[in-house]
């Protein structure tokens, strides 16, 4: 797609951001965007956005090392934070950002990581990242930043994750 840039995420970014996640019906994220860009300037983490037409019409960042759910403390990267905004999906930009941020794991790990929710609004991602060769760790369920026992409660809600992971490959 010669239309659309990939690049790091820039201050000015957290306006319109919020605005393409209120279209979806989100709420505003004030301060988090800072708080990535802090965190990739400590080396924690790397941002990337989809710009078309001068408009971020996307995001996804990496996390150096998961710090939560089976990989933490592996020092394996997780992908975290995906979103391409409704009006701009189904175009690639989704692909375009994962190739992104795969291709910057493979700089440093031999695995690359990712949570998934479980509720329908993941189901395109759900798909995507098996396509992609992600596979499921084994660990079964995550509530809360712990592993689900069998028959205990909880909420189909955004805390509700499953755990996937598949080898990079370097260029």
């Amino acid at each position: 797609m010669p239309d659309i840039i990939i690049r790091p995420m820039r201050p000015q970014d957290e306006k319109d951001i919020n605005a393409g996640l209120r279209a979806m019906g989100w709420d505003d994220r004030p301060g988090l965007y800072d708080r990535y860009m802090a965190e990739e300037k400590e080396g924690k983490r790397l941002t990337f956005v989809a710009e078309k037409d001068g408009q971020p019409v996307g995001y996804v960042t990496l996390i150096k090392s998961a710090e939560h759910g089976p990989f933490a403390g592996k020092g394996w990267p997780e992908v975290a934070d995906f979103n391409v905004f409704k009006a701009h999906r189904r175009q690639g930009i989704g692909a375009m950002l994962m190739d992104a941020a795969e291709a910057a794991a493979a700089e440093f790990s031999d695995t690359i990581t990712i949570g998934v929710g479980l509720y329908c609004d993941y189901g395109t991602a759900q798909r995507m990242y098996v396509k992609r060769g992600y596979i499921p760790d084994g660990s079964g369920v995550w509530y809360h930043n712990k592993p689900l026992p069998p028959y205990e409660p909880c909420v189909n809600d955004d805390d509700l994750i499953l755990y996937f992971s598949k080898p990079t490959v370097k260029k």
